[in-house]
């Protein structure tokens, strides 16, 4: 059972669970989640007064669109909120122009979803997808950049980049990237799904082509709500995903971009109308804060850890390289096997994930997380590192 933690009360997370992978789908404050599903409600009450074209939802959305673009360093019309960063990446992969061997560069990092879609688009247009190996454990900036790099070439048209990548939790230095992409006159796309309330964003001043970002994970928001954010005289090049009245709109907005992509016919759009009681609830509670705290806990857990198993970390102690979710090594184990002794034994929700044939644990910290959480983990691990039937089934295959 954990220590009453105050801010931990602000969510609705069950009591007797450790819940160390917000990463995964995020977790919405108390607050958050009353604000949408009072708008819910709202909608229930009168379906016609809220969604209706004609009536105020064009102007909530915008107002949201504009609280959400403040944050993240953009203009209010140059983002729209979309379901989640896969739809986001949808949109742009199929609206992109691909010529028979043009080349799409992604690394080993990418999310499965991001990875699938763009292999999906290639094969449908003759073209090709590349993959840059970016090897662990990462050492510097530079050698990520010269990795990833190497791999574009003459035919490169994408350059498909993680701005932190999901599996292995690496903040990556797409700045040099988008530099030496928009040089060469190759589009730049960056899946941000856990940067945003992550790490600091300026989306203006990055200078991507387009970003997509989930709002549901570190924001605080409910599930459901993402944006997809492209450069102002690239807009043009995207087709919406869904045709519906926004295309050709007979009441069009200062957006053309906003109209074909943010009305696609009848949905729930309390998420996206919630985003603002998110940035709230994080300025209300100082959460630059509540982040260096969560940082100092994920540092904690990844030199004890590393203490138990001998084995070294992935990149460097800098927080150049990650927040609040790291990627630490494991032995070789059986990690269904694992995950399931630490959810059932120690009520521990953590993911164990394979990657290169190799064993990581994932750890997420989020305001709610205590020291006594990771402390949990910690002394978990110590136990489980000494069953063989987690770890030495594979050591003794070896």
């Amino acid at each position: 059972m954990n220590t009453p933690d105050p801010l931990r009360d602000l969510f609705l997370l069950r009591d007797d669970v450790v819940f160390l992978n917000h990463g995964s789908f995020g977790a919405c404050p108390r607050p958050v989640h009353d604000r949408y599903q009072a708008l819910q409600r709202e909608l229930e009450s009168n379906p016609v007064a809220f969604l209706a074209e004609d009536r105020d939802l064009p102007g909530r959305m915008s107002e949201a669109r504009q609280e959400l673009s403040r944050f993240l360093g953009a203009c209010r019309d140059d983002l729209v909120f979309v379901p989640n960063t896969t739809v986001g990446i949808n949109v742009i992969a199929r609206s992109l122009s691909l010529d028979p061997d043009d080349e799409v560069v992604v690394t080993d990092h990418a999310y499965g979803a991001v990875a699938r879609t763009w292999q999906f688009i290639c094969e449908r247009r003759g073209a090709r997808l590349v993959t840059a190996p970016v090897d662990l454990p990462v050492e510097s900036v530079d050698q990520v950049v010269e990795e990833i790099w190497s791999r574009v070439g003459d035919r490169t048209r994408v350059l498909c980049l993680d701005h932190i990548s999901s599996f292995t939790a690496l903040v990556f230095p797409v700045r040099e990237l988008i530099r030496r992409a928009r040089r060469a006159g190759i589009v730049v796309v960056i899946d941000g799904a856990h940067a945003p309330g992550h790490i600091p964003l300026q989306l203006d001043a990055l200078g991507a082509d387009f970003y997509v970002g989930n709002c549901h994970k570190w924001l605080l928001s409910p599930k459901g709500a993402a944006f997809l954010w492209a450069r102002r005289d690239v807009q043009e090049l995207l087709s919406p995903l869904v045709v519906s009245w926004g295309w050709r709109s007979a009441r069009p907005g200062p957006s053309r971009f906003v109209d074909e992509h943010e009305w696609t016919g009848t949905r729930d759009p309390a998420a996206c109308l919630a985003v603002p009681a998110a940035l709230r609830f994080r300025e209300a509670h100082d959460w630059s804060r509540v982040q260096r705290e969560c940082h100092g806990l994920v540092r904690q857990v990844r030199t004890e850890i590393a203490r138990l198993t001998s084995l070294g970390p992935i990149c460097p102690d800098d927080d150049v390289w990650f927040g609040q979710m790291h990627t630490l090594p494991l032995p070789a184990c059986v990690p269904q096997r694992l995950q399931r002794e630490l959810r059932e034994q120690y009520r521990i929700e953590i993911p164990i994930l394979s990657w290169r044939d190799r064993q990581y644990l994932r750890i997420s910290v989020q305001g709610y997380n205590t020291r006594q959480d990771v402390e949990t983990l910690v002394m978990a691990m110590s136990k489980l590192l000494k069953n063989d039937a987690v770890f030495g089934a594979r050591r003794g295959s070896a």
